[in-house]
């Protein structure tokens, strides 16, 4: 029976979930892989439901759990590896220019940024792959910084084995309830968002009243000179 027919018992056919399981139903794990490999380059399609999906999967003997694994790590690594590029081709320098143009933020954000990942930048492309949001967006500063790439690919590759392991196995588990794992790692992600939109807005809030009190402080010389 194919895997698509299968998984409707949990989700609808149609969408993300019918879409993956064509892909694992016609090239078998490669499919799966493939699958992971646009998720990394097109956030939006999420994770949380293409590997549990390939996890039940396999627990459909569709796959075998190892060649799962395997796929969907190759996909990750793969889908990582041309955004480091996609680092390292936009560079330091562009970085910088671009940055620049930027309201409301200073080059030495940046520079304090770079400084970070220069001392942490293998721990946080090791635990970035397991963090719903930045799994893929850590793959960019660590081209921009040129890390070193085998480096990155086995980063990558040991963060990017135990997300998936944790999510493949979950979903052959849980069988044809793999779909509860997107519920969790929804919560997840939202956190994750939700933190992340109020450390922006808290960034934006400082910087705004900082330039009001600049130009505050400019006014008043200006208006004592006139007195």
């Amino acid at each position: 029976m194919p895997l698509v027919t299968l998984a409707a018992a949990a989700e609808p056919t149609g969408g993300i979930a019918g879409w993956a399981a064509d892909l694992v139903d016609v090239l078998g794990g490669p499919g799966a892989g493939l699958a992971i490999a646009l998720e990394n380059l097109f956030p939006p399609l999420p994770s949380e439901v293409i590997l549990p999906l390939t996890g039940f999967a396999a627990g459909q003997g569709a796959i075998s759990l190892a060649s799962a694994l395997f796929w969907t790590t190759l996909g990750s690594v793969v889908g990582a590896a041309i955004l480091y590029w996609i680092g390292r081709v936009v560079g330091r320098d562009r970085m910088y220019a671009l940055w620049a143009r930027i309201p409301l933020v200073k080059v030495s954000d940046l520079e304090r940024t770079e400084a970070w990942f220069q001392r942490h930048g293998t721990k946080a492309v090791l635990l970035g792959r397991m963090v719903p949001i930045f799994r893929s967006l850590i793959s960019v500063p660590a081209g921009v910084e040129r890390m070193p790439l085998p480096v990155f690919l086995s980063l990558t590759a040991l963060g990017s084995l135990v997300w998936n392991s944790v999510l493949v196995l979950a979903g052959y588990w849980l069988g044809d309830q793999w779909d509860l794992v997107e519920t969790y790692v929804g919560v997840l992600s939202k956190i994750v968002l939700a933190a992340v939109i109020v450390a922006v807005v808290t960034y934006l809030a400082v910087r705004l009243r900082g330039r009001r009190r600049h130009r505050d402080g400019d006014q008043r010389p200006a208006a004592r000179q006139r007195r």
